[in-house]
This record gives structure tokens, sequence and C-alpha cells, in this order.
């Protein structure tokens, strides 16, 4: 057996000695540790590229990896073999596809240490946080492993003439969708998105970003190893502005998670190929607590909404709306709680917070912060870049008395940043939630359940969650999560984040007499059957 051999081999079946995939031991793990020339090896082998490039780590800003490079011309040979895998694997029994979701959630779980340690060393997160990526994935694979069959099932409906016309709603798959993946959750919004597109019969030419890829990469080879031919899933690497039209020139679908700016231009371009797209896009997420809110529970939850993965996750929250009322003791409660965050870049849990994944985002929170006091905002906690801790750190920070001049109040900072606003009325805080091109999270705090409720049902988001900043709406996975207004384009999870994935079909067989005059009618006498038939229909109760 060859090194080559032996490598693949202990790599699909070994958890010791030479298996790539096999965690450092415990400990103080550094990068050098866990991302080994090995495990680069062993998972770039399914990059379609001819050129080069690399990532670096968060932590300290050193190179981790020397990677594939993919061109326009890789893109289509990508979309070439994925074309060829797909009619194969759409026409594997749904049973078998679903199966490979559900052995996927099994070894997840089982071999969670190896991808956090890889989503820690990518994004700089804290591993904590890093763990919320491996709970979603486990949490979409299980649902769509379970429900894929309802979902997709042939459906029966109402013909046009009862008794005469029988009608079936087919599903099918689109072919190759084109998924172009953020670098904030590399994990779940990689391999979590793929998952129904898989299941539901298609392949798939991903672009994750270039800084986070290991993490996709990783996640694409232990789909292979559940049971996913290799072929079915292509990656491509590269430049947004390289790589990213040619995965919209060649797709079926498109997939896109990413800034509202990039989001209209994917949009144009598949609008003009008359394709699909679904686009999550940025947000500005407001949380309100209520006169009657628990305090104490409300500040730990903003602590959560605020300053998870430093604040780079799509639906955490930039604006704090609070009652006046209880201002000042909520803000007492929350700023304490934040003072007392620590920062770490440690491969192991404990840390509260980590770091910005680089140094764009470093500059965007300095200016918006180092605005918002020039022009008289108050610094209630943080404010401080950390480069003793790692380069890119940076405080959890809370404003106080921001204004809509500042730039803070109404631009995504996509950090670890937070303004405060005081309101007297309810219609007042939900008419300011509201005032914001974004629609994607909110969340509300009150010992009401009804009334939480109804102000939930006038907030303009995709989700809203009461008494939690996030989770519980993005976990609750039969039920649809996405954007309103500038906030994207359709939905992940539940139905919809399935049925997107497919064309449907109808099949409508007519039995016995065609829809047109027969049995001697002439054209007046079947136009005044059809007006008594559609009479008795509404008075049947026909739908």
């Amino acid at each position: 057996m060859t090194d080559a051999q032996a490598m693949e081999e202990t790599g699909r079946n070994g958890r010791s000695g030479t298996n790539p995939l096999a965690p450092a031991p415990a400990g103080a793990r550094t990068a050098a540790d866990v991302v080994t020339p090995q495990l680069v090896a062993h998972l770039t082998k399914g990059v379609t590229g001819s050129g080069r490039t690399a990532n670096h780590t968060p932590f300290t800003g050193e190179k981790l990896a020397d990677l594939p490079e993919s061109t326009p011309e890789d893109v289509a040979r990508a979309f070439e073999a994925a074309r060829a895998a797909q009619d194969v694997w759409a026409r594997t029994p749904l049973r078998q596809r679903a199966a490979v979701l559900l052995r996927f959630h099994d070894l997840i779980l089982e071999r969670q240490g190896e991808i956090l340690d890889l989503i820690q060393l990518e994004t700089g997160k804290a591993r904590l946080h890093a763990h919320e990526e491996v709970q979603a994935v486990a949490v979409a694979a299980r649902h769509y492993g379970r429900r894929a069959a309802a979902y997709l099932r042939p459906k029966r409906h109402a013909g046009a003439v009862p008794a005469l016309t029988r009608v079936t709603e087919l599903r099918h798959p689109r072919g190759v969708v084109g998924q172009i993946a953020p670098w904030n959750y590399p994990l779940e919004l990689s391999v979590g998105d793929a998952l129904p597109a898989f299941v539901a019969g298609n392949a798939v030419v991903m672009k994750p970003d270039t800084e986070t890829c290991l993490t996709a990469l990783w996640a694409r080879d232990l789909l292979i190893e559940a049971g996913l031919p290799a072929d079915v899933w292509q990656v491509v690497l590269g430049d947004g502005p390289v790589v990213g039209p040619e995965i919209v020139r060649h797709a079926d679908y498109v997939s896109f998670t990413g800034s509202t700016r990039t989001g209209r231009e994917v949009a144009r371009g598949a609008a003009a190929r008359l394709v699909g797209v679904s686009l999550e896009l940025g947000g500005k997420n407001a949380m309100l607590v209520l006169d009657d809110a628990d305090l104490d529970k409300a500040a730990a939850g903003a602590v959560r909404a605020c300053f998870s993965s430093a604040g780079q996750l799509c639906i955490s929250v930039e604006r704090l709306y609070v009652h006046e009322s209880v201002a000042d003791a909520f803000l007492e409660r929350f700023a304490a709680r934040t003072r007392a965050m620590r920062l770490g870049t440690s491969l192991a849990y404990g840390a509260d917070m980590g770091s910005l994944a680089g140094p764009g985002q470093l500059q965007t929170v300095i200016h918006h912060v180092e605005e918002a006091l020039d022009q008289g905002a108050t610094l209630v906690a943080g404010g401080t870049a950390r480069p003793d801790i790692g380069p890119y750190f940076y405080e959890p920070t809370i404003l106080d008395g921001v204004t809509e001049s500042m730039t803070v109040c109404s631009d995504e900072t996509f950090g670890p940043v937070v303004s405060v606003y005081r309101f007297s009325s309810d219609d007042e805080a939900v008419e300011r939630a509201n005032s914001t091109p974004y629609g994607l999270n909110s969340s509300v705090w009150t010992r009401d359940g009804r009334r939480g409720r109804e102000i939930a049902a006038r907030l303009r988001t995709g989700t809203v969650n009461i008494n939690e900043g996030y989770a519980s709406a993005y976990g609750s996975v039969q039920s649809p999560m996405g954007g309103m207004k500038d906030s994207g384009l359709g939905r992940r999870h539940g139905a919809e984040g399935i049925l997107k994935y497919t064309e449907a079909q109808t099949v409508a067989h007519q039995r016995l007499l065609p829809m047109a005059p027969a049995l001697g009618m002439d054209d007046e006498k079947y136009a005044a059957f059809m007006t008594r038939s559609l009479r008795l229909m509404k008075a049947f109760r026909f739908r």
C-alpha cells in the first residue's frame, strides 16, 4: 500500500495514527497541530482549481494553508462534472438519499471536535459559538432526513371537473444548484444550506469563502463518508468578483448568503438567465425590552443576541430599544455582564467571545464607534481594540445617545457593537424597530406572552424571537427563516427550504369526457352546461 493509499484508508476509517482528520491531543493545540499538510491535501483534492491561493487565521493573522484557486474554466468543469453526477443521484431512491443525511447527522456529532477546531481557527469565534453551527447542521440533517419524503411526495389535487380530471403535483430537482457561502458561519451556511438541495436530488457547485473553506471541505468529506457521491458536491475557490459570476452563469438555481449589495448583483445575473434565486442578506436587527420584562433575563439574552460570534451573525442584534421606565436598570445589568465577558483564542470552551474575522471588519467597527463618539454618543462599555489578545480583537461595546445622523445607527456594523435607544410606548418601539430598509430578525422581551406575540406580528422581519435573541426561531427548522425588505428573498428551513430546490410539475389526467363539447352538445349547449356545473360546484363548496 502506498503512503497516499494509507492516508486515504485511515482518513476514511481510522481514528488515530496518520488519520488526517483526527484532532490533535487535548491541551494547548495550535493551528499547526490542527491544520496539517496531510489534512489540507486530503480535503483540497475535492477542489476544482488550477491556481494557488491561501487562507489565514484571525487569531494571529498567520497563514493557515496553501489552497487551490479556481479559474472560470475550472468553474465550468465543476458544473460539467456535477451535471453528469446529478442525473444518477436524482434517480437514487429518495429513502437512500435521506439516509445519507441521517448518517451525516451521527458522524458530525461523533466527530465534532475536529470541526470545532477548524471553525475556530478559520473564523476566530469562541468554541461555544462554533458549537452553535454543529447544532444547526445536525438539526437540519435530522429534519430533512426525516421529513424530505413528506415534502417531496406526489400530491393529489382536485381537478377541473370532479371525478373526470385527476391531478397530481410532482416535484423534480432543479439540476445543479450554485451556492455562494459566506465566511461568518462556514459550516451552517455551507453544508447546512446544501443538505435540502442534495436530498431533493440536486448536485451542488459551491464557492465557500476562501478564508473559511477548510470547514466546508471537511463537511464535504464527511458527507461523502456518509454516502454522498463525491461528484455531486463540487467546490471551487477564488475571489468573489471572479468566481461568483461564473457560479451564477452556469447554475440552474442560485443560493447566496452575504451582503445586500452583492445580493442585488447575484439577483440581476440570475434574472438575466431566468433562473431562481434565494438570498439571505444584511440586517440591522432590533431587540425590544418592554416595561414588564424580566431585566436580568433580558440582559443575559442581550449579551447572547449582540455578541455571539463577535456580532458577525446576520441575525444578531445591533439596535436595542428599551422602555424608558426600565432603561437605566436594564442598562446597568447589561453593562455589567458585558464588561465581565472573557475574550480568548483557546481551542477549548471558556471564552465568551472571540475575534473579528479580519482587518476589514475591525476597521468598520473602529470607524462606527469612533464616529459615534465624536458626534456625541456615550460609551457605556468596551470601545477598545485588543491587539494584546489577537490582531483583530475588539471589546464588546455598548453605545448610548446614538442619533440618526451616525453611521452606526443605520448601517450594518457586523461586529460586537450595539446602540441603546429609549422608547415610551409599544407603538413607538414598533415604529422605530421597523424604520430600517432591513427586515431579517428581531427580538421582544416581556413577561406577557400574548403582548409579545401581538408586537411580534407587527414587526417587519422574517423571524421574531420572544424572550430570546435569535436561536429559538432559527433552531425551529420546521418553520421558514429568511428576510423581508432589503434582507433578502426566499427562505431556508421547513417546506420552503427544500421546495425552492425543486420544480413543480402538474400532471392532469382527463378521463371519460373531454374538456370540450361532447355527447352531441353544440358550443352553446356546452357553455350552458358548464355554467350550471360551475354554479353547482360553488353551491356544494368545491374548492
